[in-house]
């Protein structure tokens, strides 16, 4: 083991063989400047093992966010100057108590619990602040699944195993962290995806440290396990899952399980593991319904408008749209609220309704297929009254020439087709035709308000069949 001398602090120290500084440089390089200066430069080199080191950090929020997300990376830069460094131990260090004798060294030997990640699993177990009881926001589609996971984290074992089900950005994964929340406080408590689990499980068997992999997985008290459907097929995996399913029972350790689908639709995935599954209380979270959405845009939008007070007032016309249309997950609500307010903040305005639809297009399913060419020339000729043959024509009246420049304009930005594909259905007119037509209509968009409200009308009439705007 290398020495301290009395004038060596943790964050100058270098090893005789090992150069912190070149690894410091490499994080920045790979891992990027912002994440290097947010996170990576807050690590201090302490000591070089044998096959490992010691680094230091000040506080756990910064070891649990580094270990969580960048430290096999960083396993992998170290390598590339010591390669037979296999793992990475932390401490954790105050800024304003550096290490800067033997004897100091060892105080904190004894103080510190230092934090073991070999082949860095321990560093998924992470738990989010902001993913509570309090803020999960309950109606008639998801209160079961919310009142069983409350009773679990008040009464552990109470239901064994907890199964929760639902579609994609329903709210499952908000619940196992507000679980994990509550009980990490008395508990032991591992919260991993199972595509997690899977690496991990794939990563011991090869390094030949399945006993550290068990030893870890069957001591919890608490284990939630985020998305149970990625193990199908694995069938080796199945088998040691099992096994540590019935081992944590055994003990008196609660389970608790989501998926995107209720156990017995499971694929792939053993019967024996599906009755365990079944055993338990199974629950599921339905589609929002309108109450609950119209419940969370409004506590989001009310988020915001405290955030961005002196920016921005989603309108109630546009809070009670976005409720309405938007029904597929929570996620995607909370998604469409963020768009608008984006919108708002780069164009310093808050949208009106037809921008806001044009904004979320996507997200109401309003497919680009379904808005076609001759589409947009129908409804551009009913609007202005004239005949689909007299727009196509090549007689330039004015009358005729505003109405056939707006529909090329209407081409260009609803549809993505090529300036020479819009040509040709406008009568095989140029490329440049077709540039100077949608020039034109923003030249005059920028001084004239009624064009401004022509082509929202437009808009709105071809992305929606919305006949209530129908001039």
């Amino acid at each position: 083991m290398n020495k301290l001398t009395n004038n060596q602090n943790i964050d100058n120290f270098k090893s005789n063989n090992f150069d912190w500084r070149l690894v410091q440089a490499d994080m920045k390089d790979k891992l990027g400047s912002e994440v290097y200066e947010s996170w990576l430069k807050k690590i201090s080199f302490i000591e070089e093992f044998n096959n490992y080191i010691l680094l230091s950090v000040p506080t756990r929020f910064i070891r649990d966010w580094i270990t969580s997300r960048y430290l096999d990376q960083i396993l992998q830069i170290i390598k590339t100057y010591k390669k037979d460094i296999v793992r990475i131990e932390f401490r954790i260090v105050e800024p304003d108590h550096s290490v800067k004798t033997n004897d100091a060294l060892e105080e904190i030997n004894l103080k510190e619990n230092v934090s073991f990640i070999k082949d860095s699993y321990l560093q998924y177990n992470r738990i989010d602040p902001n993913k509570r009881f309090d803020n999960f926001i309950t109606g008639s589609s998801n209160k079961l699944a919310y009142e069983a996971s409350l009773k679990v984290s008040e009464n552990i074992s109470h239901y064994n195993p907890l199964y929760i089900y639902g579609g994609v950005g329903m709210g499952k994964t908000h619940l196992l962290n507000s679980i994990g929340y509550e009980l990490k406080k008395n508990n032991k408590v591992m919260f991993i995806s199972a595509e997690r689990f899977m690496y991990q499980f794939v990563k011991s068997i090869k390094s030949n440290d399945m006993v550290k992999f068990k030893e870890y997985f069957r001591n919890t008290d608490i284990l939630l396990i985020d998305d149970i459907q990625f193990i199908s097929g694995k069938e080796a995996m199945q088998e040691e899952f099992f096994h540590t399913f019935n081992a944590l029972l055994d003990k008196g350790s609660q389970i608790i399980v989501s998926a995107d689908r209720p156990p017995n639709k499971l694929s792939r995935i053993q019967e024996r593991i599906k009755s365990r599954f079944s055993g338990g209380l199974v629950v599921d979270i339905q589609k929002p319904d309108l109450d609950l959405r119209k419940k969370i845009v409004q506590k989001k939008t009310k988020e915001l408008n405290s955030i961005y007070s002196d920016q921005l007032q989603i309108s109630k016309d546009i809070q009670d749209f976005i409720s309405t249309e938007i029904k597929v997950s929570i996620r995607e609500l909370v998604g469409a609220i963020n768009r608008v307010v984006s919108f708002s903040r780069i164009y310093e305005k808050v949208p009106n309704l037809s921008e806001t639809k044009v904004v979320l297009k996507d997200l109401l399913n309003l497919s680009e297929n379904k808005v076609t060419i001759d589409l947009i020339q129908t409804v551009v000729c009913k609007f202005f009254k004239i005949s689909k043959n007299e727009m196509l024509s090549s007689r330039r009246s004015r009358y005729l020439v505003r109405p056939r420049q707006t529909a090329i304009y209407l081409t260009k930005i609803l549809t993505s087709k090529s300036l020479p594909e819009i040509g040709r259905e406008f009568s095989n007119r140029d490329h440049t035709t077709i540039i100077h037509s949608v020039k034109t209509i923003e030249k005059i968009k920028e001084k004239d308000p009624e064009m401004v409200d022509n082509i929202n009308k437009l808009k709105n009439q071809i992305l929606y069949n919305n006949k209530d705007n129908e001039i």
